[in-house]
């Protein structure tokens, strides 16, 4: 396709710094949500419940099976259904507070044993999945309505990256203090996870709804969501085409091998410092080091992809990334200055997976230029189902992985156990990190391709801003 001749591209959008405030709320409630159940839900179940290792397997499958799939589901009504709050910000309002009850309930031991344990753990870790599915489709696709240019959109995401690191800063320093105080010892119990839980959640409400009442859906598309006056696109049809988005496709492979990577090292990291390095009191100091760094890797994506593109920035921080983990493997766990170094090094290249939203954004634009088909819900549900599907691989096979180590809960670990869990930590992740590089090296959207894209649209009316 080519640019219309004389058509020039609307005056520069600008950032409102006001919307990427109440934008980045959205990040700090997700993380509230969700950094409980991410970093400590496993070891819950494993040194608190009790569960074996083949039921918690089982329960990650099924619980983040059942996410992913909602996800495209939640896209497509989220796409198909319009109020007086727009298509998005409806689900930031008014789930939160459901979402935080059953966050709650998934860390609560309940005083039953046996299959009925098992089952209880399962029924509540899938509510609180399916909640979280349908904020966070609605908060990730709704980037794509508050802004129309394709770098405000990046800076908005970036401001989402910042909320994440400082919140992520927060909850790496304050958690396992809370959950030891609230243990009442050195140790963790169940009222330390449960209490602490609790607070992220009463937390996490106002964030969200404040996200949703503020952003406003400022960006409209013709046809309700389509491009041009056709017909609203059938079911079948919108499937079809995100099929043939090659662009979109590349983009959720890159981040799948990515979220992999992240999940799996994220789920075992508290194993690592506990067994490895030798110590529960390591835990925070470590991962506030993560986070400070990803702090730092978030506050450079606005420059990073503006200078080198979002597609070859990623790289570099891919790149650097797997150097980082596989030196981590290498050297001695002891070292305090490689633990905090390199984990530092990766916190901030951690910053760059955000780079996916824009690169989302980017492919959304180029499905509507090249196919006619403008579904955001739908398409943001697909890197969605791509983070659930590596969160069910990674929970289901990680626990098994865990418990092929030889590793026995709450006792010194033996060498091979080490060896183990140091693998699964570091050299797994480094090349999961890899595998993610190669598969972005064959995307092509550049900014040259938003430029052309960007007036054709403009140029066959489908636009209205």
């Amino acid at each position: 396709m080519e640019v219309g001749k004389n058509i020039k591209p609307a005056a520069e959008e600008k950032t409102n710094k006001a919307t990427a405030v109440f934008y980045s709320f959205g990040e700090v409630g997700s993380q509230l949500s969700w950094y409980m159940i991410n970093t400590y839900l496993m070891i819950f179940y494993t040194d608190i419940v009790g569960l074996a290792a083949g039921a918690i397997s089982l329960i990650m499958l099924i619980a983040r099976i059942v996410q992913a799939v909602s996800g495209p589901v939640w896209g497509l009504y989220q796409d198909g259904h319009t109020n007086k709050h727009g298509k998005f910000r409806t689900y930031l309002m008014f789930l939160p507070p459901f979402l935080a009850i059953f966050n709650i309930l998934t860390f609560t031991v309940f005083p039953v044993g046996g299959i009925l344990k098992a089952v209880l753990c399962l029924v509540f870790y899938i509510l609180t999945g399916l909640l979280y599915v349908g904020v966070g489709n609605a908060y990730s696709s709704l980037v794509n309505v508050i802004a129309y240019d394709s770098q405000v959109r990046m800076n908005y995401s970036s401001a989402r990256s910042i909320a994440s690191s400082v919140i992520g800063i927060i909850l790496s320093a304050v958690a396992m203090p809370m959950i030891l105080f609230f243990s009442h010892g050195s140790k963790a119990d169940a009222s330390g996870y449960f209490w602490t839980t609790v607070i992220c959640s009463l937390v996490m409400v106002p964030m969200l709804v404040l996200c949703g009442y503020k952003c406003k859906e400022v960006v409209k598309f013709s046809a309700e969501g389509q491009s041009g006056t056709a017909p609203k696109v059938s079911i079948s049809k919108s499937l079809k085409m995100l099929a043939q988005n090659k662009m979109l496709l590349i983009v959720v492979a890159t981040t799948f091998f990515g979220a992999m990577g992240t999940m799996l090292r994220m789920s075992m990291l508290s194993y690592y410092v506990i067994y490895v390095v030798g110590s529960f009191k390591l835990v925070a100091p470590v991962m506030t080091v993560l986070t400070v760094g990803q702090l730092l890797g978030s506050l450079a994506l606005a420059w990073g992809t503006k200078t080198f593109g979002k597609k070859r920035y990623m790289i570099y921080n891919n790149a650097i990334q797997i150097i980082a983990m596989v030196l981590l493997f290498i050297l001695p766990a002891s070292n305090m200055f490689f633990l905090i170094g390199l984990n530092l090094v990766i916190g901030i290249t951690n910053a760059a997976a955000n780079i996916t939203f824009g690169m989302m954004s980017d492919t959304i634009e180029y499905g509507d230029w090249k196919y006619g088909v403008r579904n955001v819900g739908l398409s943001v549900s697909t890197l969605q189902l791509s983070v659930q599907a590596a969160t069910a691989i990674t929970g289901a096979a990680g626990v098994l992985l865990l418990s092929a180590t030889g590793y026995v809960a709450n006792q010194a670990q033996s060498a091979s156990a080490i060896t183990g869990i140091n693998i699964l930590v570091n050299l797994l992740p480094a090349g999961l990190a890899l595998l993610s590089l190669i598969v972005l090296l064959f995307y092509k959207i550049d900014a040259q391709m938003l430029d052309t894209i960007k007036v054709d649209l403009e140029n066959r009316g489908e636009l209205k801003k």
